[in-house]
């Protein structure tokens, strides 16, 4: 048998484990349980980090304000210096619509070792202790909540003894690209990260989607959050992490009532969301980084590649294995575009999305290497080992 045969059996191989043993991280039936109300509803502190948000605030602070929540909740927006009139534009939409009582306030510019984003987050935190509230909603200012948003994670907290409750919201998806790389973009996220088992007990695997995070008022000072992952440009899995090493119970998992109004409409757009912070996933590590761009490729290119040459070379049993690898490659994708209401044509071109995902998680390590890695909105961050230690 040719390498290249034995290139796809190993391909194929890999599809089966990860088919059977990745805590079928393909299933898209991941979902907040149905509604039980508790007998009482706890206060809620919502804190809402903004940096130049005002052209998406329109579409999400007026979803915050309309919550309907049976107990107390309120809102702070935090805005971390923006430049384009993003406070005031939050207050003038709270007096237009009216609803939850809304502060805004600003912390300033962070300190060296803290994102801003974090120190946004930091800052609203502090002012919910003097409320006192049990839970806090970390959610950011492009999400937009069905009115009983806040109510059905609130219910699914208390109902499963959870301390944090997080749902990866549905991303926009009109433009061709949004088509192509969306979906997948959550697809590899729950291959990374089995939503099952983030909230099994015991389990070691952690994450969130910082994107809608509520969070147990008591953990978040147990686990020192945001203090302990000051630094974590990957927030939402560091938080979950914490929470977890802290002895916490997590859940994550899909939204149906939970959107994002930022659009991507361009491949330049979904290339900078993706590629800031793909090195940092890997811990801005040179072996990581080289196992992962062989890993995309055997999982990923070889079922097609094996499929080609196959067929050039008559080669039947080469362009077997590979169409096998990459029946069963697509076969996984198709729950999440059904999720996503795509068209399963999209399926078999998945090895394509992967192969600009290498592309640009390699550019990712590129930028962090000129100085320019982990770059968002006129800031760069410096990886974690490169910061003072502040205990």
């Amino acid at each position: 048998m040719s390498a290249l045969v034995w290139t796809a059996v190993v391909s194929l191989a890999a599809w089966c484990w990860l088919l059977l043993c990745q805590g079928f991280f393909w299933r898209t039936d991941v979902r907040l349980p149905p509604l039980r109300e508790p007998a009482e509803w706890p206060p809620v502190w919502v804190v809402v980090p903004a940096r130049d948000e005002a052209a998406v605030l329109p579409a999400s602070l007026p979803s915050l304000l309309a919550q309907d929540y049976p107990g107390r909740a309120e809102i702070v927006l935090v805005d971390d210096g923006s430049t384009d009139g993003t406070g005031e534009l939050a207050r003038e939409l709270a007096r237009r619509h009216g609803g939850l009582p809304l502060t805004v306030d600003s912390p300033g510019e962070p300190p060296a070792g803290w994102t801003g984003k974090l120190w946004a987050v930091r800052h609203g935190i502090g002012l919910a202790r003097a409320r006192d509230p049990e839970y806090l909603l970390l959610t950011d200012a492009d999400i937009a909540h069905e009115p009983d948003s806040l109510r059905a994670l609130v219910a699914a907290a208390r109902g499963g003894g959870f301390d944090v409750v997080s749902q990866m919201a549905r991303l926009r998806v009109a433009s061709l690209w949004e088509r192509l790389v969306v979906p997948a973009f959550v697809y590899f996220f729950a291959q990374l990260y089995p939503f099952r088992r983030i909230g099994r007990k015991g389990s070691r695997t952690a994450a969130a989607a910082g994107g809608c995070v509520l969070l147990s008022a008591d953990m978040a000072g147990r686990a020192r959050i945001p203090d302990a992952i000051r630094h974590a440009v990957i927030d939402d899995v560091a938080l979950a992490r914490a929470v977890k090493g802290a002895g916490g119970h997590v859940w994550l998992g899909l939204a149906d009532r939970v959107h994002s109004v930022r659009p991507y409409p361009r491949l330049h757009d979904l290339w900078r969301m993706v590629s800031r912070s793909a090195y940092a996933q890997l811990r801005h590590n040179p072996l990581l980084l080289s196992g992962t761009v062989v890993g995309l490729a055997l999982v990923y290119l070889v079922p097609p590649a094996a499929v080609v040459a196959g067929a050039v070379a008559g080669d039947a049993a080469t362009a077997a294995v590979g169409a096998a690898a990459w029946a069963v490659m697509a076969g996984t994708y198709v729950p999440m575009l059904r999720h996503y209401r795509q068209p399963l044509w999209l399926a078999p071109l998945l090895p394509f999305t992967a192969f600009l995902y290498l592309l640009m998680t390699v550019d990712s390590a590129v930028q962090h290497y000129r100085g320019r890695g982990a770059a968002w909105k006129g800031r760069t961050y410096a990886r974690p080992g490169a910061l003072p230690d502040e205990g």
